[in-house]
C-alpha cells in the first residue's frame, strides 16, 4: 500500500518501510509523528483520492534523525560594476521511518472508465476533419496540374 501525502509545503509519495526526508518538523528522535494531510490511498488497481484530502486517511511515521541538507551557493553578479555578492544556504530536515499507512473505506475511488471512451469520441472526431480537409486539397491539386497542361 502507498499513500501520497502533504507536509512542508511539499507532497511525498510513501510505502511502508520507506525512509523519507522532509521539512524540519519539531519532535524528538525516536518520537511517532502522525501526519493527517493525505492527498491518496492506494493498493494495486485499488486507488482512493481524497477531495482534496482522504476522510481518516494517516500516516504514520517514526523520527529518524534530523540534519541539514547539502549547501545551496547563491552568487549574484554584475558585470562591469564591481558588484559580486555571495551566501549560502543548507535547508533543515527530518528524516521519517513510514511505520504505517491507514486508508478510508468512505472516500470514492477513482474512475478509470470515463477516459478512454472520451478518447475514442477525440480520435473519431479527428479522422472526420482529416477526411474533410483532405478532400478539398485533393481537387485543388487536379486544378493546377490541369492548368499547366493546357498551356
Amino acid at each position: 500500500m502507498y499513500a501520497v501525502f502533504s507536509t512542508g509545503g511539499k507532497q511525498y509519495r510513501a510505502t511502508t518501510g520507506d525512509i523519507i526526508k522532509v521539512e524540519k518538523i519539531e519532535a524528538e528522535k525516536g518520537a511517532t509523528v502522525e501526519l493527517d494531510q493525505v492527498l491518496l490511498v492506494g493498493e494495486g488497481e485499488d486507488v482512493t483520492i481524497g477531495a482534496p484530502l482522504v476522510d481518516g486517511g494517516k500516516v504514520l511515521a517514526k523520527v529518524v534523525e534530523h540534519g541539514r541538507g547539502d549547501k545551496v551557493k547563491i552568487i549574484k553578479f554584475k558585470r562591469r560594476k564591481h558588484q559580486l555578492k555571495r551566501a549560502g544556504h543548507r535547508q533543515y530536515y527530518t528524516a521519517l521511518e513510514i511505520t504505517g499507512i491507514e486508508g478510508a473505506g468512505d472516500a470514492k475511488p477513482a474512475k478509470k472508465k470515463a477516459a478512454p471512451k472520451k478518447a475514442a469520441a477525440k480520435k473519431a472526431e479527428g479522422e472526420t476533419a482529416e477526411a474533410k480537409k483532405a478532400a478539398p486539397k485533393k481537387a485543388a491539386a487536379k486544378k493546377a496540374a490541369a492548368k499547366k497542361t493546357e498551356d
